[in-house]
């Protein structure tokens, strides 16, 4: 269930990417009022991880996670109904409150149903499958745009989520030998200390680290399309298939991470297996990423944008698996608190991005920036120590 909520998840995310150039035509939107209806979005997903991960861990997480899906699903359709600016900007901050409680809460949920020695593979599926949910976004979201329109496209996805929240309720129980209750009271009394969260130097390395992450990955889940299709001229037919690769590599990415930082902490310890292939990993993408600023043409864009999507995932398991580590049980809430730090980085690139572009007209040289947001995520990676835990219990 939560590798098929990774898929929808993306496929509500990015399908207003794959639409962005028919829609900025069709509502008159300029290169930076794009940038803001990006980060509209971004933004309350930001804001809401801690509160949507703290839910979670404190009611439960079947209740929670459908509840929010039904609320982004809603959120999803009304994005087809957007008449202008103002409604989008609306529209989209709201969906991002319902999305923002997806990552936590099945972190979350994996604190409770697996091994510390599985944590990493099963982080790697469900992030694996949201990348997959990415690159399906074209192939659904062009032929429907072709065909009848991008409103309609929203009207579908929309409704994926509503059959996913259905079945979730009715199949899904946080506890294997207890009732849903009294796994809520146990939450609420094994209550969280802010101050010794706010206070952990370990808490803001890993939240640091995931800001410069998240200002690359968000290139992907905004601009990416776009810079595609304006910025080195691939045609609608063509960037299904550019957009589609990446995020296969995306995928495998984080499958082979997942396996990788398991078996890599098993046989070597914590550090080698987590923080050693995130560190690694962001290294090279960052080298990917300049390579795709300086070198010109299609095909160089395509295969050093791929390699970096696919590299640079290769540490999201590790990461996400770094707040089970870390966190214990209240693994939802620091994962919503690291993600919230993601997010804000997120926010940072859509604007930054949008705004480079009007003013240069250049869509490489926010490439550049990028890389060098990789290369800091990288240093500050290698800081963590995932053999002190942030919370003890």
């Amino acid at each position: 269930m939560l590798v098929i909520l990774g898929m929808v998840t993306f496929l509500d995310r990015i399908n207003i990417s794959v639409a962005g150039s028919s829609i900025m035509h069709d509502l008159e939107l300029s290169p930076s009022q794009w940038g803001w209806v990006q980060s509209a979005f971004i933004l309350s997903y930001g804001l809401m991880q801690i509160p949507m991960g703290a839910l979670g861990d404190h009611f439960g997480h079947r209740k929670i996670l459908a509840a929010i899906v039904l609320w982004w699903s809603a959120f999803t359709a009304f994005t087809g109904l957007a008449g202008g600016l103002a409604s989008l900007l609306v529209i989209r901050f709201m969906f991002g409150i319902g999305e923002a409680g997806s990552s936590p809460c099945s972190t979350g949920v994996i604190s409770r149903w697996f091994e510390k020695s599985e944590v990493g593979k099963a982080q790697g599926y469900v992030w694996a499958a949201s990348r997959m949910g990415g690159a399906l976004t074209p192939f659904v979201v062009i032929p429907v745009m072709m065909w009848v329109g991008w409103r309609a496209a929203f009207y579908l996805l929309g409704a994926l989520g509503v059959v996913w929240a259905v079945i979730w309720y009715w199949y899904y129980r946080d506890s294997s030998d207890s009732s849903d209750s009294r796994v809520s009271r146990e939450s609420r009394e094994t209550s969280l200390s802010w101050s010794l969260l706010f206070g952990n130097r370990q808490f803001w390395l890993i939240c640091g680290m995931y800001f410069f992450y998240a200002f690359g990955s968000w290139f992907f889940f905004s601009w990416f399309p776009t810079f595609m299709e304006l910025g080195r001229g691939f045609d609608k037919t063509e960037l299904t298939y550019a957009v589609a690769v990446p995020f296969i590599m995306s995928m495998i990415g984080n499958i082979a991470g997942g396996h990788l930082t398991d078996k890599l902490t098993q046989k070597y310890g914590i550090k080698i297996g987590r923080k050693a292939l995130g560190s690694t990993s962001l290294t090279v993408s960052a080298v990917c990423m300049f390579l795709a600023a300086f070198i010109p043409g299609k095909m160089a864009v395509f295969v050093f944008l791929s390699l970096c999507f696919g590299i640079f995932d290769l540490m999201l398991p590790s990461a996400w698996a770094l707040c089970i580590d870390l966190g214990k049980r209240h693994a939802g809430t620091i994962s919503g608190a690291m993600n919230t730090a993601g997010n804000i980085g997120g926010f940072c690139c859509g604007i930054l991005f949008g705004e480079l572009v009007q003013q240069s007209g250049n869509y490489n040289l926010p490439l550049y920036m990028i890389a060098v947001m990789l290369l800091v995520s990288a240093v500050l990676f290698a800081f963590i120590n995932p053999e002190k835990p942030i919370i003890k219990t």
